[in-house]
């Protein structure tokens, strides 16, 4: 079952969101005064077009009648600069808050162990750094200026109609119990769908992305629509939400409407009543009726963008939820001159009830290298795994250097311990680019070296720019044999105290075999290793063997010593060694 990463609360998600604002505080303050002046300036208009009303009623000189015009047209036009200067300034606060909130986002995300990211699934990763980054950055674009300026122009519209007269104030507050309605009507019913949304779409990106990436396999065994059909269920999923929200704001629309229609009534009898009892001017009721209509388009700036904001914010919280994930300890500590790799009673279930390894004690000196032999399903991945501390047992502890691997901490257990599997990423970007990734430092010299000692100097000299040839997905393609060469290229440049290879040798092929497995020992030289063994060769040229049959250790010994033992292990070198030898273990 799939355990997606965390979803911040809304307190949560604000105290990030603050503390990355506060980060650019001249930006923010400009942003906030600017939106002020907005705000003021909105409420010159139907203040001077009621005091028209009035001129005109009274019969004054028309030169009565230029400080109002005046006054509507230098509140326009100073509106309108403080509009864009409040939309420039808001992308600089929340553009460079945004970026680091991501970065925050991909740091964690990377930092987490590979198990967990597995849980998850890459999908959610992905809608994360992708379809909800990108749903904020619109918001910023669009949503929260027009919500800011709205709800800017909704408080000094509300001070404008009691600044007429109280009575006329407290008329238009007649419909905020009616507004207020509809909104605690909306928002407990719009947030769940809002974030509900947000996971379909990342099962949507899940399901599309394993499709694409085991399309090969899905073909061969002719299950393309099996992949199909999930794709098509997630994204039903996704677009029935898409369409509860629609529903949901069509009937959010009607009861502002009715808040609306009701509001100007309130407003308009009470002027009605107060001309007529002269303590107001038509002017004034006139000016009370142009503030509350004027309060249309601000509400319904916010209803509009309420969607945009709803959205945005469901992904924020989700931004957050990775963002406020522990950090990890990012100290790379010392160990003894000679580590030992101590493995004391691990057992491992990945579901529960359904060991895969059990009472597993194995002790790996420094320059000791052990080879895992069993069948497929023994748990040679899952102890190879476990060793490397990307995987906590179930049961069990694993030790460096006498300390558990959690007390060293995973960046100290990266530093000093490397893996290879058969499965290896080529980074679109230079040779020397995917090999500096282990050693920033790194000369041409070591590069070379490093290259030369898993013997890829055989085709680095048909790379057209050597070292600066672009590699990867828009350069030039790396065969497998080629890029597990870089792969362990990189263990060199690294210089962990232990390598575990799971099968890092299995995608050569027979052709390309003994040139890896070559590699593979010179890699392994004078450091601890623990070797996942594809071919028996590779278990023949061990310090130690450990044969394991459904997660137990049945045997351990020699090469010499096992076969001579006639057990489990003699069975397997006798089939290796006939007709079919050089046969990979299944």
């Amino acid at each position: 079952m799939r355990d997606l990463l965390p979803i911040a609360s809304r307190r949560d998600t604000t105290r990030v969101a603050l503390r990355l604002l506060i980060r650019q505080p001249w930006a923010s303050a400009a942003t906030v005064l600017s939106f002020v002046v907005v705000g003021l300036a909105g409420v010159i208009a139907p203040y001077a077009l009621g005091v028209i009303v009035d001129v005109v009623r009274d019969g004054a000189e028309r030169s009565d009648l230029l400080p109002p015009v005046l006054a509507i047209v230098i509140a326009a036009l100073v509106g309108a600069v403080a509009a864009v200067f409040a939309v420039s300034t808001l992308a600089q606060a929340a553009l460079p808050a945004l970026a680091e909130l991501r970065e925050d986002v991909l740091d964690r995300a990377l930092h987490l162990e590979s198990s967990r990211l597995e849980s998850a699934g890459t999908g959610d990763v992905m809608a994360r750094v992708g379809d909800d980054v990108r749903t904020v950055t619109d918001a910023l674009d669009q949503a929260v200026p027009l919500l800011l300026g709205s709800l800017t122009a909704i408080v000094f519209t509300g001070g404008g109609l009691f600044a007429l007269d109280w009575r006329l104030g407290v008329a238009g507050l007649l419909a905020l119990p009616v507004y207020a309605t509809a909104l605690t009507w909306y928002l407990p019913r719009s947030a769940p769908i809002y974030r509900g949304e947000r996971i379909a779409q990342g099962e949507r990106a899940e399901a599309l992305m394993a499709g694409i990436q085991g399309a090969s396999t899905l073909r061969v065994f002719g299950h393309e629509s099996m992949a199909v059909e999930r794709i098509e269920h997630t994204s039903d999923a996704a677009r029935g939400l898409a369409l509860d929200v629609y529903v949901l704001l069509t009937r959010f629309w009607a009861r502002m409407n009715r808040a609306e229609l009701l509001g100007l009534v309130f407003v308009l009898t009470a002027g009605f009543l107060l001309v007529r009892n002269d303590a107001a001017t038509v002017g004034a009721a006139t000016a009370a009726a142009l503030y509350f209509h004027r309060l249309f388009n601000p509400i319904g700036g916010v209803l509009m963008v309420f969607d945009d904001v709803q959205s945005s914010g469901a992904s924020l919280t989700r931004l957050a939820g990775v963002a406020l994930l522990p950090d990890v300890d990012r100290e790379v500590r010392e160990l003894d001159d000679e580590p030992v790799l101590e493995i004391a009673g691990v057992g491992h279930a990945w579901e529960p009830g359904v060991p895969v390894l059990a009472d597993v004690d194995l002790r790996i000196a420094p320059g000791e290298r052990i080879a895992l032999v069993g069948a497929t399903g023994a748990g040679k991945t899952t102890l190879a795994a476990i060793a490397a501390g990307l995987v906590e047992p179930t049961t069990g502890e694993v030790q460096l250097a006498g300390r558990t691997l959690a007390e060293l901490g995973s960046t100290t257990v990266r530093r000093h311990v490397a893996v290879v599997s058969q499965e290896v990423h080529v980074f679109t970007g230079t040779l020397r680019d995917n090999l500096t990734l282990a050693r920033a430092a790194a000369t041409d010299d070591e590069l070379l070296d490093a290259l030369s000692r898993v013997g890829a100097d055989a085709w680095l000299g048909t790379l057209p720019d050597g070292l600066d040839t672009t590699v990867g997905a828009f350069g030039t393609a790396l065969t497998s044999a080629r890029a597990q060469q870089v792969a362990l290229a990189r263990v060199l440049l690294h210089d962990p105290v232990l390598v575990v290879l799971d099968e890092a040798t299995a995608e050569a092929g027979s052709s390309g075999a003994r040139d890896l497995e070559d590699a593979a020992l010179e890699v392994t030289r004078g450091r601890a290793a623990l070797v996942v063994a594809h071919r028996l060769t590779q278990a023949r040229t061990a310090d130690r063997v450990v044969v394991l049959d459904h997660g137990l250790v049945v045997e351990e010994g020699t090469h010499d010593e096992l076969v001579e033992a006639g057990g489990r292990y003699a069975t397997l070198w006798r089939a290796w060694s006939g007709p079919s030898a050089g046969r990979p273990l299944r």
